[in-house]
């Protein structure tokens, strides 16, 4: 009876033992211990214009499953055109340590690429014309730590150029404001200026600093029998859908019915008639995979650049106002009409 009682003493001790070290491994197996990657990145929005890019982004990344504030962090940092602030924002990012910037326009995109040299932190941008700025290798392998969302800025420059002619047939002389020095301008010239030497019409470029040039400019051929244009078209670059440069040049084509078009905007109650874009929203929506596949392993350097699609905006109410008819043919191109 004493062994079999010690036996049966040990079992129950056994059993008891068994049964906490399998309860311990059960709790310890439904609990992750590792923390969940929480990805932090750093936004330049570097032109009011399309800051509409960095809502796109994170729409797209949403469909994708981050969610803001709990696996994804956006640091969300704003300017327009300004070079000194690019390169504060990006010193302060990579500083962070940021896991990815994301970043736009061109000219912030330039900056970006330098300030990461060497750091590992990938770049993602939007709203880039890559042409003529040796920003990447290829739209197939971009290479280095950058790739993106381009800018179709030269297909977009003679697309304003040919709605332009339909909106204002008699328009042989057309002004074209834009940042001096500015990086992209040269390819958008290089496309459009065979395009206007076909269709008879004189290109009249002009390369300001700020808004004081243009009003110079501007004042003084107002001052003149003959204006010496007859419409001012727009190309992609910062200086003419910056608010003040485009008031003065709003003000002065309200005044003498001249057609400005090629970007849409609004100031101090002047229009421009009609825009050809990217979509800034879709532009940075269309980043969202190249994140993701970038937070999942994959080499930035091999992931294509990809291009949207062209988006025309017609401002029909402004058009009335000085005495445009904008034809049918302009219209069925529309994207979006303002009435």
């Amino acid at each position: 009876m004493v062994v079999s009682g010690s036996s049966y003493n040990w079992s129950k001790v056994g059993w008891k033992a068994w049964l906490c070290l399998t309860l311990l491994v059960l709790l310890l197996g439904g609990c992750d211990m590792t923390t969940p990657k929480v990805y932090r990145v750093g936004v330049l929005s570097g032109l009011g214009y399309i800051a509409d890019i960095t809502n796109g982004l994170k729409s797209g990344m949403a469909e994708l499953g981050y969610v803001e504030g709990e696996n994804i962090i956006y640091d969300v940092q704003a300017t327009d055109f300004d070079m000194a602030v690019y390169r504060s924002v990006l010193e302060k990012f990579v500083e962070d340590r940021v896991d990815l910037i994301f970043v736009f326009p061109t000219e912030a995109t330039l900056e970006a690429k330098t300030a990461t040299q060497g750091t590992g932190i990938p770049v993602v941008f939007s709203y880039v014309e890559i042409e003529g700025v040796e920003l990447v290798d290829s739209v197939r392998e971009p290479g280095g730590n950058i790739t993106g969302v381009r800018y179709p800025g030269p297909d977009i420059a003679v697309k304003r150029f040919e709605i332009m002619r339909k909106i204002a047939p008699e328009a042989n002389r057309m002004w074209l404001p834009y940042q001096r020095d500015y990086p992209i301008i040269e390819s958008q010239l290089d496309a459009l200026r065979p395009v206007a030497e076909t269709a008879g019409v004189t290109l009249i470029e002009f390369p300001a600093g700020d808004a004081t040039e243009l009003k110079m400019e501007l004042d003084a051929r107002a001052q003149q029998d003959d204006l010496g244009i007859d419409a001012i078209l727009f190309l992609s670059e910062p200086l003419a859908v910056t608010p003040e440069p485009f008031e003065v040049i709003g003000r002065f084509a309200y005044e003498h019915g001249i057609p400005v078009g090629g970007a849409l905007m609004s100031v101090g109650g002047y229009d421009s008639i009609f825009g050809v874009v990217s979509n800034p929203f879709e532009s940075g929506r269309l980043a969202a995979p190249l994140v993701d596949k970038i937070f999942k392993g994959m080499s930035v350097s091999t992931i294509p650049i990809v291009s949207p699609e062209n988006f025309v905006q017609i401002n029909y109410k402004a058009a009335q106002a000085i005495g445009v008819t904008i034809p049918e043919s302009v219209l069925v191109q529309a994207d979006e009409v303002i009435h």
